[in-house]
């Protein structure tokens, strides 16, 4: 099996960017310099063509008489032989021009090359066309090719001369990006390497330009961001099971001990099964909830998703606890939206949480106090408030009392587990809602907010 530093992989990735880069450098250079060579020379022909159509066209339209006075007149005058023109009868004779051999080619009406050779065993090339007269004789035009094929050469040795200059170019450019992106990598793989050992509050560096990497750097760091809470919450539940749930279950142990060693009626044996199954009870209904909350965090339940009206569901839990806060003389009120707020979620664990937040505003209330629970619908979304004018929480602690089994030391003698807002935030990470607990002065205000999907 073989392994891989992370060292390495900085100076590998970085090598075979810098090849990429290069490569499609160059490839991009070529197809540039074959599409403009095609194109020129293309022109090139098609200008040579169209003038040699237009020259034969006006050539066969005189007379046999004033054709060759014209080609002999055109040959006096064209003294570089530039664009030569020849006459040759049906046989391919020479009967005028300075060409004096027909080109082997028969084909007529389409411009051809042809290298001429001259009386002075000079060559020369030409771009020509042959053309059948109305009296059988064949006409010659043709034109200089040295001027197509020097252009040509030069733009081949100007392309060739601009790909050397852009070919150190792209290769400092690709020595620099290979640089750069090594840099960025090395310190992506350092933070890992560290993340590796254990430090789970390290993140990946980020430059704010998001980029491709600043985009997977971010993700990453909301994962890690997440496993480090869960870990906390993890060490955190060990802690708190280990001091919450050693007190019942002394209690349970004492009762039936003292049971066992005494002797006691068949009244203080029953006596001692009840306190007995009460203590286990317990122990199980906290058990129960702690099962809850991994079912409801592995987000198993977001195929039971449907659109809720979250008016009706806080109406539905003000009207369970409203005989719990008549009993305590407590004001429950509630505001419900005027609009329609229209989330899309579990309605069962949403009705679950709402009342959670009104227990505990119940619980903590003072006799003959205030609870009050609104549903608001705006540009900052939907939101759910449950506020009391109970101790509150202290800030120090508002994010530990999310912690499972977590209980402040002023609510230690209340009936509970300390679950109840673990589930809660359970349920608000489940539907992608923001959990704030916040001061009501006095009391604790909760809001539960669901943000609008950005357009």
């Amino acid at each position: 099996m073989y392994s891989v530093r992370l060292s390495d992989i900085p100076r590998t990735i970085s090598f075979r960017t810098g090849l990429m880069f290069l490569g499609l450098f160059l490839f991009s250079f070529l197809a540039l310099f074959g599409y403009i060579y095609w194109q020129t020379t293309v022109y090139l022909r098609a200008e040579a063509d169209a003038a040699l159509h237009r020259q034969a066209d006006n050539r066969s339209r005189l007379s046999s008489v004033d054709r060759l006075q014209e080609i002999l007149v055109h040959n006096r005058q064209d003294a570089d032989q530039r664009t030569p023109h020849s006459l040759f009868d049906a046989e391919g004779n020479h009967l005028a021009g300075a060409v004096k051999q027909l080109p082997d080619t028969k084909v007529f009406d389409r411009p051809s090359d042809y290298n001429w050779h001259k009386a002075d065993d000079r060559h020369r090339p030409l771009r020509f066309m042959l053309h059948r007269l109305d009296d059988g004789n064949i006409l010659m035009v043709a034109q200089d090719a040295h001027d197509i094929h020097e252009f040509n050469e030069l733009l081949v040795r100007a392309m060739i001369s601009g790909g050397v200059l852009l070919l150190l170019v792209g290769l400092v450019g690709s020595i620099a990006l290979g640089y750069f992106a090594r840099r960025r990598l090395d310190s992506l793989s350092h933070s890992i390497s560290e993340i590796v050992k254990g430090d789970l509050s390290r993140r990946l560096p980020t430059r704010g330009n998001n980029d491709d990497v600043d985009r997977i750097a971010m993700v990453v760091n909301g994962m890690l961001d997440e496993l480090e809470r869960l870990m906390s919450e993890v060490k955190g539940v060990c802690d708190d099971i280990a001091h919450d749930l050693r007190t019942p279950l002394t209690r349970l142990m004492a009762g039936l001990e003292r049971a066992q060693r005494r002797g006691v009626t068949a009244d203080d044996y029953a006596r001692t099964i009840d306190a007995a199954l009460s203590e286990a009870g317990a122990l199980l209904s906290t058990f129960r909830a702690l099962l809850r909350i991994s079912e409801i965090e592995d987000s198993a339940r977001r195929s039971h998703f449907a659109p809720v009206d979250l008016n009706l569901v806080a109406a539905d839990a003000a009207e369970l606890f409203e005989p719990l806060a008549e009993e305590r003389g407590i004001s429950l009120t509630y505001a419900p939206s005027p609009n329609t707020p229209m989330i899309s979620g579990d309605v069962q664990l949403l009705f679950d949480a709402t009342c959670n937040l009104l227990d505990n505003a119940i619980k903590f209330s003072p006799d003959q106090g205030a609870v009050h629970l609104s549903i608001s619908d705006g540009p900052e979304g939907v939101s759910l408030h449950v506020s009391d004018n109970g101790p509150g929480i202290a800030e120090a602690e508002r994010e530990a009392v999310l912690r499972r089994l977590y209980r402040a030391e002023a609510s230690r003698h209340t009936p509970g587990n300390g679950l109840g807002l673990s589930m809660v935030a359970a349920v608000a990470r489940l539907h992608d809602m923001s959990l704030c607990i916040g001061d009501a002065q006095p009391g604790c205000l909760v809001e539960l907010r669901l943000r609008p999907a950005r357009a």
